[in-house]
């Protein structure tokens, strides 16, 4: 159930067209829903302005539709499914024959609400070729949530006369999801370069002693660059819902 439903509701009251026995009936079933396994947040949009978003690995395609199908029911207008396969997305267009699956993301959405919230640019930056998996969840998430995105692929620090190229355009971005992995430099150079935020994703790619990571999360932790932040290695999609958040309201 989202804000506005809750409004039209206790309108419904005021007026006397709903009786306050059956609101009240449609309120108890709103925080959340038990399903299989899964209790299912419903309330969630009406919280945090974003319906719960399913982390589809290790779930069956079959429980993945049905945690889709109850969200959407809920009065969700987006759905969010992450780390997602082609399984998964053909069990969700059982309930939403709508649903997008984003194969290089390994996302699906459903977007019955195509709004934009916020009124900046979120800029999502990739070092190499095979940080885009990841940048790419950044972005899915990002615009999913409402906010306009712009991509700027395969620039990292090995060859820097390619994003000092793309200086203006970098510069115009309200905030800036930069992705690597290997040494990890490139959110440094980025802060750098711009006055506003900065999320740093660090990424697995790399040889032996980048430690699945650890090493790119570990420079960008140290960043001597003002104004960047660290999520998690390999975690696109909380960088890029930061990012929306940052970029404005819901």
């Amino acid at each position: 159930m989202t804000e506005k439903e809750v409004q039209k509701l206790m309108q419904a009251v005021a007026r006397g067209a709903t009786k306050p026995r059956e609101a009240l009936r449609a309120l108890r079933a709103m925080p959340f829903q038990a399903i299989c396994d899964a209790h299912v947040d419903t309330q969630r949009g009406l919280r945090c302005g974003f319906p719960e978003v399913i982390f589809c690995q290790g779930k069956s395609p079959e429980i993945v539709a049905s945690i889709a199908a109850t969200i959407l029911r809920s009065g969700a207008k987006r759905l969010l499914a992450t780390r997602a396969d082609k399984a998964q997305h053909k069990a969700v267009l059982g309930v939403a024959p709508e649903a997008v699956f984003h194969e290089k993301a390994r996302a699906i959405t459903v977007r019955r609400d195509r709004a934009r919230r916020g009124k900046g640019l979120v800029m999502v930056i990739a070092a190499g070729t095979l940080d885009i998996p990841v940048a790419e969840e950044a972005r899915v998430t990002a615009e999913i949530l409402g906010a306009k995105v712009e991509t700027l692929y395969d620039v990292g620090v090995a060859g820097l006369h390619r994003l000092l190229a793309h200086t203006r355009m970098i510069q115009k971005a309200n905030v800036l999801v930069v992705v690597a992995g290997m040494e990890g430099a490139l959110p440094s150079v980025v802060g750098g370069l711009v006055s506003r935020p900065v999320i740093a994703v660090p990424t697995s790619i790399g040889y032996g002693a980048s430690f699945g990571g650890v090493a790119p999360l570990l420079t960008m932790l140290n960043s001597c660059a003002a104004g960047v932040t660290v999520v998690n290695i390999d975690n696109g999609f909380g960088a890029g819902y930061a990012a929306a958040l940052i970029n404005g309201p819901r």
